[in-house]
């Protein structure tokens, strides 16, 4: 997606040295997360787990959405009195043919995220990935953090409204009034990553896991490389 100037646009990352990390850390301005998780019927099928049999996706996506509470918990926790590290998060799941708002995006409230993910049992419905993200962009646009991200963790294709490649360059336009940016990463969870090639072009960062070892190693790479650590990205 399009971006202010002083912001380099944020595709492929490559891993640095554990000591050149902190350099780019968010300490003194903030960042805005969406957590765009997909509710729809086909996340009860079950794939690969991290304990060597198979679990439902819904359950894998559960735990991946904890093991995220807790890095942010740790980022949180690593700031100081004179430089806080600042984190505002939401939760959104497909509802209908658009997004429902089930942890409102507002300072990092771990308990809140937990309880969900603990208890979250019925995936059902399409997939209004479109409409879903759009919702998402306008709540990361009211927060008064300067670095916007959107995770978007899904097993399909737009199944319902406009795709996600139509609603991007409004939100990229909307985010410029407000002289800002919303950078999205797409997790493609048992779908083919290709599938996602049409917003890809569009400035968002794609990435494929197959199972929880592959969904947990992804998330931890872009909340560390790409969120929590903004540092400037190279293609591999």
């Amino acid at each position: 997606m399009r971006i202010i100037p002083s912001v380099l646009v944020l595709t492929l990352v490559i891993f640095l040295g554990p000591g050149l990390l902190h350099v780019f850390a968010a300490d003194d301005d903030g960042v805005a997360l969406g957590i765009l998780y997909d509710t729809s019927g086909s996340m009860k099928e079950p794939v690969p787990d991290s304990h060597g049999s198979s679990s439902p996706k819904y359950v894998i996506a559960n735990r991946a959405v904890l093991a995220i509470v807790k890095q942010i918990q740790a980022f949180t926790a690593s700031g100081t009195a004179d430089a806080p590290h600042k984190v505002d998060v939401g939760l959104f799941i497909f509802d209908k043919d658009g997004a429902k708002e089930v942890v409102k995006l507002a300072p990092f409230d771990a308990g809140a995220i937990q309880n969900w993910a603990t208890n979250f049992t019925n995936p059902t419905g399409g997939t209004p990935l479109g409409n879903s993200l759009r919702t998402v962009a306008r709540a990361v646009l009211t927060s008064p953090m300067p670095r916007k991200h959107i995770i978007v963790i899904t097993d399909g294709e737009n199944t319902v409204g406009p795709g996600p490649a139509t609603v991007m360059p409004e939100i990229s336009r909307a985010a410029d009034k407000k002289q800002s940016a919303v950078f999205v990463h797409f997790i493609a969870f048992d779908v083919d990553a290709k599938a996602f090639n049409s917003v890809k072009k569009q400035g968002a960062s794609v990435a494929s896991a197959a199972d929880e070892t592959q969904l947990n190693s992804q998330l931890d790479f872009i909340l560390q490389n790409q969120i929590l650590l903004e540092k400037p990205s190279k293609t591999k």
